[in-house]
């Protein structure tokens, strides 16, 4: 059976069955947008199901991901491990096929969409990673990395702020493997767009500098056909294919409505469009001829097979880069990386002058990034003030594919989503910096990064008030326990010179996604023993006073355990004895035995303080209810950071206070307990 309209039909009736069973989801797009997956699926797109990790694969990108079922109906018919029970169970608790597509989930979903436009991000960066792929990697005889980034886009994916952002990147990086298709069907969930959208599209991507094919049919194959060889031709732009859709293709009552949008046809609509489309079969039957056609199982071992056998000459011809391509995609680092990182450290231990930790941060690239090749940094307009390119980076660009260091511009939001792309495709290792207050305009994808477990670090320099003059719009007090309460993230906040090296060190050797809060300012070195130094992965440890009697406690992250130590060492002088605890990684620190937090928190000592330039609830957790916490719950002020810092009362005079009143405060409580 291969009769074109019966293979679409197949993916819009799985769709609208499945929706209907579910009495939830969206079957407009996947009936719509059928016979343009069709082609693409069916005669370009080169992927294996046996192995849906295949390295050289072209990677397909759903980024109007409430469309799922069109994606997991193709996945299904192609010959992933998704069966007829799965889709029958979308959107069941458990089930492989989510809401919304989901990385690591369901085989051959490549990353988590949904939340609009940021798919169209994360094709951007698998984009620019598989041209500097291509670029180290490839030889003149042998082509190792060689695929296509596809794209489905609807019209609230390019609403979206961040599609101007990652397109406009787009355009100016000539990524002329991006092929990104606009389902143009004029309808959303509140029905014509044209109420309130009117942009010209194709002249706006124009002006991005994409190829733009416009008014294609999206309903007439050999159209898409011509419509993707276009743009295959095209090297030098991505291409952006203008589709004209019937959302709903089909239905007789609902399509080119809104209610077809996000929402079930209903029981009698559902006949109905089986009369209209000609399909006979019952709900979640596709006839066997169909699943044949449709299979792609062998036509992609086929394809896995030549690709190895050129590896395998690739592997006997250049050994040195063979050995280096499969460390880096498999996610490995060099296998001297421990040693090599502690020598650093041990290196940072030796400095005694302040420094600020961005200033570190860069002295600890500068030792890192010559032995990790993979890593790629960044900057959204603000290199010189984040301290983010190495000494020995090359620029990447459209010019200089093969360079380690991108200048993304103003694109907080989109910079993030892009670095979520290159790390799914994998091969790279990416990290970028800008100030921690425009961690809220990146939001969103720094959750996803989280969510999906993806190896992404974002480094969030002026950290805290300590910036200064630039005043409250860019001093942060926030975002630093937003972040820290985004599972999955682990959040660096390093006090000096040789936390900040460990930080990078664990950051790059964790599968998940991490944030490194550094500071504007100059702070001190503190010096350590080697089970200090040892003690600083754990999250946190003991800095000053390992006595077991101790009267107080005071925890401190970043530039504020400076404070706290010098306040300890005051107390001292008062005859207090005060341990000072550094916690750079509270979320490393909560993984740790509890034998092991409670020798650096005991429970006996009642009095602890946590010390932080930021709001403080989140610090509550570790003082207790006869703790206290110094932090700041009201917005910054302009002037220098020292008189900031005192007006809100981050000092160490007021820690001393407030120590020697919760003292007293414990002291007559347990006084008053005893004579009960």
């Amino acid at each position: 059976m291969s009769d074109p309209q019966i293979l679409d039909n197949c993916i819009r009736f799985l769709a609208i069955d499945a929706v209907e069973q579910a009495n939830s989801g969206h079957p407009g797009m996947p009936m719509g947008m059928a016979t343009i997956a069709r082609v693409l699926w069916q005669q370009f797109l080169r992927h294996n199901p046996s192995n849906p990790q295949w390295f050289n694969r072209d990677r397909f990108v759903l980024s109007n991901g409430h469309g799922s079922m069109l994606l997991y109906a193709l996945l299904h018919l192609t010959g992933y491990n998704l069966s007829i029970e799965d889709l029958k169970n979308f959107r069941q608790l458990h089930s492989k096929t989510p809401g919304h597509p989901e990385y690591d989930h369901t085989p051959g979903v490549e990353t988590t969409t949904g939340p609009l436009g940021q798919g169209l991000a994360n094709a951007v960066g698998m984009a620019i990673a598989e041209r500097h792929l291509a670029t180290r990697f490839n030889t003149a005889d042998i082509q190792l990395i060689d695929h296509y980034t596809y794209a489905f886009c609807g019209d609230g994916c390019l609403m979206e702020g961040i599609s101007h952002e990652v397109c406009s990147f787009a355009g100016t990086q000539k990524l002329g493997k991006l092929i990104v298709f606009w389902d143009n069907n004029g309808i959303s969930i509140d029905g014509e767009v044209k109420r309130y959208w009117r942009d010209d599209t194709v002249k706006r991507f124009q002006a991005y500098h994409w190829q733009v094919i416009a008014d294609v049919d999206g309903h007439d194959a050999d159209a898409i056909k011509q419509a993707i060889e276009v743009a295959q031709a095209n090297t030098e732009q991505p291409t952006l294919i203008c589709c004209k859709t019937h959302i709903g293709f089909g239905s007789p009552n609902k399509a080119n409505t809104g209610m077809v949008h996000g929402a079930a046809l209903g029981k009698d609509e559902v006949a109905l469009t089986r009369q209209q489309l000609h399909w006979p079969y019952a709900p979640f039957e596709i006839p066997a001829q169909a699943y044949a056609a449709w299979n792609a199982i062998e036509k992609g071992r086929a394809i896995e097979a030549t690709w190895s056998q050129q590896f395998e000459t690739y592997r006997a011809n250049y050994p040195e880069q063979a050995a280096i391509f499969s460390r880096t995609i498999k996610g490995n680092l060099p296998n001297n990386w421990l040693e090599i990182t502690n020598q650093f450290i041990k290196k940072a231990a030796c400095k005694t002058d302040a420094y600020a930790t961005r200033k570190s941060s860069q002295q600890a690239l500068d030792e890192i990034a010559p032995i990790l090749p993979e890593l790629i940094g960044g900057s959204a307009d603000l290199t010189g003030s984040n301290n983010t390119r190495a000494k020995s980076a090359k620029l990447l660009d459209a010019n200089h594919p093969d360079g380690n260091y991108i200048e993304y511009g103003v694109r907080e939001f989109g910079m993030s989503a892009i670095m979520n792309g290159m790390a799914l495709h994998g091969g790279v290792i990416p990290f970028s910096g800008t100030f921690l207050t425009f961690y809220d305009y990146a939001k969103n994808a720094v959750r996803l990064a989280a969510m999906m477990k993806q190896r992404v670090i974002f480094v969030y320099s002026h950290d805290s008030i300590g910036l200064g003059e630039d005043g409250p719009t860019h001093q942060p007090i926030e975002q630093l326990p937003s972040l820290r309460m985004t599972p999955n993230l682990h959040v660096w906040r390093p006090a000096d010179h040789t936390e900040t090296f460990v930080a990078w060190q664990q950051s790059l050797q964790t599968q998940k996604p991490s944030a490194l809060l550094l500071t504007r300012q100059d702070v001190l070195q503190h010096q350590r023993t080697q089970q200090q130094m040892d003690a600083i992965a754990q999250g946190g440890y003991v800095l000053r006073f390992e006595k077991e009697k101790i009267e107080a406690i005071l925890i401190a992250t970043g530039s504020e355990v400076e404070l706290a130590m010098l306040a300890a060492t005051a107390l001292a002088n008062d005859h207090i004895d005060v341990r000072v605890v550094s916690m750079p990684c509270c979320e490393r620190f909560k993984a740790q035995s509890k034998q092991y937090r409670h020798s650096v928190l005991p429970v006996a000592v009642k009095t602890k303080i946590a010390i932080e330039a930021a709001q403080p609830d989140y610090w509550w957790q570790f003082v207790g209810s006869e703790g206290d916490v110094i932090g700041i719950d009201q917005f910054g002020a302009s002037a220098p950071y020292k008189e900031v810092y005192e007006a809100c009362g981050l000092t160490v005079k007021h820690i001393c206070d407030v120590v020697k009143k919760k003292l007293i405060t414990t002291s007559l409580n347990n006084v008053m307990a005893s004579s009960i």
